[in-house]
């Protein structure tokens, strides 16, 4: 087996530490998307955004790669348990739809050459190369951000720490429309699944690294 890594310190080392930022989309974070038009608390998640850009640029500096995940959700990539599902929930079908604005991202940007991985489902390592791709880049930690913290967020990070990655869940790089189920999910991810952490936590653990 190989060793332990049982500090925050040891796990988020930049050699093999990823930040994963999931669904940063216009359809659930901005005014007139999918959850604005829903009738949907943003008052977590837009404050949350400029935050989770910061951090992304700290990540970037630190050569922490940073991994972008969108939801996309046409037809052909829905089956027949989502769509009976959302038919309950008053939700009909256009979100993060492909070359919409809705399914564009919200005040983040990949840039050139970095790693942006599309998903049909909640997490994203279902039925994508997102394993594949840490793997090849030597990754054992996964920094997890991004929105709806109890739905595409945890379900990333549940199925992270499957595949036997260190999850360091960043509460303050995560939000959802519903304070009391951000807060469940962060309980149970720390209880469970991995670590809860803050842009100063980890930024503290970076200091003093060669750049």
């Amino acid at each position: 087996m190989e060793p332990i890594l049982s500090t925050l310190s040891d796990k988020v080392r930049p050699e093999h530490t990823a930040l994963v930022v999931v669904d940063v989309q216009n359809d659930f974070c901005a005014d007139g998307g999918f959850f604005s038009d829903m009738g949907y608390d943003l008052s977590m998640i837009q404050p949350m955004v400029p935050r989770l850009n910061s951090f992304i640029a700290r990540a970037r500096e630190a050569k922490v790669p940073v991994i972008f995940v969108r939801a996309i959700y046409d037809a052909p990539y829905v089956s027949a348990s989502w769509v009976e599902k959302r038919s309950r929930t008053r939700s009909g079908q256009k979100l993060c739809l492909s070359d919409t604005w809705g399914a564009e991202f919200y005040l983040v940007s990949p840039l050139p050459g970095e790693v942006v991985v599309t998903k049909h489902r909640y997490s994203a390592f279902a039925g994508t190369n997102l394993d594949l791709v840490l793997r090849s880049m030597g990754i054992k930690t996964l920094l997890i951000s991004g929105v709806a913290t109890n739905v595409c967020v945890e379900s990333t990070a549940r199925d992270g720490y499957q595949l036997d990655y260190y999850i360091v869940f960043m509460e303050d790089c995560a939000a959802n429309t519903n304070e009391q189920l951000h807060e469940t999910t962060l309980q149970n991810i720390g209880k469970y699944f991995g670590d809860i952490s803050t842009i100063d936590d980890v930024q503290e653990a970076w200091k003093g690294l060669p750049k």
